[in-house]
């Protein structure tokens, strides 16, 4: 009798063994090793993957269930089935569930997409490239040259054409007849890129992976890839599980970017999986970004990766001129500083376009009462409702909750309430009145909340139909715009004293990318930065064009304090309806943990957000200075976590190498 070891979605750490069906019986067993099975479990009907197969089972024969391979679906090859294992066991997450998040969801529902109706390949013509720098040069014929596994860190300045080194090493692999593996960090930027390598390489198969694909599409991807007919994946983190028989390059764009960890179910960094999976294919791979991680820098500065240098602009002549403006100076009218009002101005008279960047996006934070001190709080979150002039809402940018303005205070009836703070509707706004006759454009969620929107705005960017720009982040970043040339930043200062010890760090990279996005083609670039600290060491870094001098700075702190890079951290969290409920649970976590040298335990404290969609949330931070200590304890305390009990309402999760506290 064949007994099945099935892989299934559910929150449980374990296979389930099951009875092969009778009309499935087969003499190789080996072969049904990575099939999607259809299993009973419990009432339900689950679609799961077959792990290991073994001859006995240590349940009764007459308890085991039948399972039932899924006929038209190819097994999973066994370096998929090994990299969901590394997952599992490195994020300490249940087999079944990583491997149903790596899944695309057809498979998952173990069905397979339609073929598409597509018209017949025309030959294409010979792609041509364009002639590399001496510094792009340089890094590609490194890459070209690695010998299995390689991990390269290339720091480039903003266009210095990174994605140039990029497209250049993978047609040097396409060439050779492999397959390459490109993530960026966000959908935004998928489509641009995805338009460029297709045009690039219009005789490679390009197939694109990201929840902004249709379930069909991503399935037919991931089947592609995995059948070996994709040449170039193309997507978001999700991407680094697609399966690709003949993978010879990995390139991860942007590398430094929080977007690359998953911030809910499987809390994986795709970053770091990414390392890993070259590693175990042992094939090169390429983190590339301005303003690098601390921990790549690190790795790069001690000789674990291996440093390719951009330090110059592939097109424009020089860096774009960076200056603070000092606020304790110059009077601030809504945000924004006389100065910064006629850099504006000066650009609109030559024709050129100016961004004036607030990572904040609504009109104003908050709504108050003067005359008793009510604030717009979010019922269901512990944060204020943001105002929405535009949309005439307050709305919770964490849980999407949304009311009407109130036309008097709820409290006291005072119908004088005011808006607090600043937001990108609120600049805009301000802008518009300065310039009147200025075609002023926002880009934010609220304004490009679809990828139809998204594209539309960026149409209107590059045709010229904007004077101006009021942005946050989603401009930061992987895009080019020839005629900007004026980067005004407003309302930076928060970062610099925040609690997280990496917002210093989250900060300089924004701002260094935002920056970039300014003199990027023949105009030369300006970045004004309004401030009260204009003599920071992260300003002065800034300015000085110095990513190496501000990086060993904070590597400095972090050593210190014993802050990753030189610790390593997982995080247990839980939430209830009670915030004690959720603290009683940690602190019984930490009573019944295993004692292991070199691991500390800190106490349960409530989050930062403690309260998020009527769910109160506490958190527990587990530490050591040595990798394996730390997943020591962790093998050790998930197993004693399992077997207690909890009331039902109660959730936690383990987050190993957290980026958000």
């Amino acid at each position: 009798m064949t007994i099945l070891q099935v892989a299934l979605d559910v929150p449980l750490p374990r296979l389930f063994d099951y009875r092969l069906a009778e009309e499935a019986a087969t003499s190789d067993a080996a072969a049904l090793v990575g099939r999607l099975v259809a299993a009973p479990f419990g009432t339900q009907r689950k679609v799961g993957v077959v792990v290991a197969t073994r001859a006995t089972s240590e349940q009764p024969s007459e308890k085991l269930r039948t399972a039932t391979p899924i006929a038209g679906l190819p097994a999973l090859p066994a370096e998929w089935l090994e990299l969901c294992g590394f997952c599992a066991r490195y994020y300490h997450h249940p087999l079944g569930q990583v491997m149903s998040f790596a899944l695309p969801p057809l498979l998952r529902q173990g069905k397979r997409p339609r073929a598409p109706n597509r018209p017949p390949p025309a030959v294409p013509p010979a792609p041509t490239f364009p002639p590399p720098t001496p510094d792009q040069r340089r890094a590609i014929e490194a890459i070209e040259q690695a010998q299995g596994f390689t991990a390269f860190l290339l720091h480039g300045v903003t266009g210095s054409g990174k994605t140039e080194v990029y497209l250049q090493a993978i047609a040097a692999v396409l060439a050779r007849g492999g397959q390459a593996l490109l993530l960026v960090p966000e959908i935004a930027l998928t489509p641009q890129l995805e338009a460029r390598v297709s045009a690039r390489f219009p005789a490679a198969h390009v197939v694109s992976a990201h929840s902004g694909v249709g379930d069909a599409a991503r399935t037919r991807a991931f089947l592609e890839a995995l059948e070996g007919r994709a040449d170039i994946v193309l997507g978001t983190r999700l991407a680094i599980f697609m399966p690709l028989p003949r993978l010879a390059l990995i390139v991860v764009d942007e590398e430094h970017d929080p977007s690359f960890k998953q911030q809910d179910g499987l809390r994986f960094s795709a970053r770091d999986v990414a390392i890993w999976r070259a590693r175990a294919r042992n094939v090169p791979i390429v983190l590339g970004s301005a303003t690098p991680s601390l921990e790549s820098f690190h790795h790069a500065e001690g000789g674990r990766y291996t440093k390719l240098a951009l330090p110059a602009r592939a097109l424009a002549s020089a860096l774009p001129e960076v200056r603070t403006i000092d606020t304790r100076k110059h009077k601030l009218l809504d945000g924004l500083s006389q100065e910064l009002i006629e850099a504006v101005s000066e650009r609109l008279q030559r024709g050129e376009q100016s961004l004036v960047f607030l990572n904040r996006r609504g009109y104003a934070p908050v709504l108050a009462c003067p005359a008793c001190g009510w604030l717009s709080r979010c019922r269901r979150c512990a944060a204020n409702l943001v105002v929405h002039l535009a949309d005439r809402c307050l709305r919770c940018h964490h849980c999407g909750f949304s009311t009407a303005i109130p036309r008097a205070c709820p409290d006291c009836g005072n119908p004088d309430l005011h808006a607090f703070g600043r937001g990108t509707q609120r600049l805009e706004a301000r802008l518009a009145e300065c310039f009147p006759a200025a075609r002023i454009l926002r880009i934010d969620r609220d304004s490009a909340d679809s990828p139809k929107k998204w594209q539309a705005l960026l149409a209107k960017i590059h045709a010229g139909e904007a004077d101006i720009l009021v942005g946050t982040q989603m401009l930061a970043k992987g895009h080019d715009f020839p005629r900007l040339t004026l980067v005004g930043v407003v309302g930076a200062d928060a970062s610099l004293f925040a609690a997280d010890f990496r917002a210093p760090e989250r900060l300089f990279s924004q701002l260094m990318q935002v920056g970039g996005r300014s003199g990027r083609a023949a105009l030369p670039g300006e970045v004004l930065i309004q401030t009260e600290h204009p003599d920071h060491p992260l300003y002065r870094a800034l300015i000085d064009h110095d990513y190496a001098a501000f990086a060993r700075e904070q590597l400095a702190e972090r050593e210190a304090a014993g802050f990753p890079p030189f610790s390593y951290q997982a995080l247990l969290c839980a939430e209830d309806e009670a915030l004690a409920n959720a603290l009683d649970f940690l602190r019984e976590a930490v009573a019944r943990a295993p004692s292991v040298a070199g691991v500390m335990l800190y106490d349960p404290v409530p989050m930062r957000l403690h309260r998020l969609k009527n769910r109160e949330r506490a958190q527990l931070l587990v530490e050591s200075r040595h990798r394996p200590a730390l997943h020591a304890f962790l093998d050790a305390w998930l197993a004693t976590l399992y077997a207690m009990k909890t009331p039902r309402p109660l959730r936690w999760h383990l987050d190993v190498d957290p980026i958000e506290y």
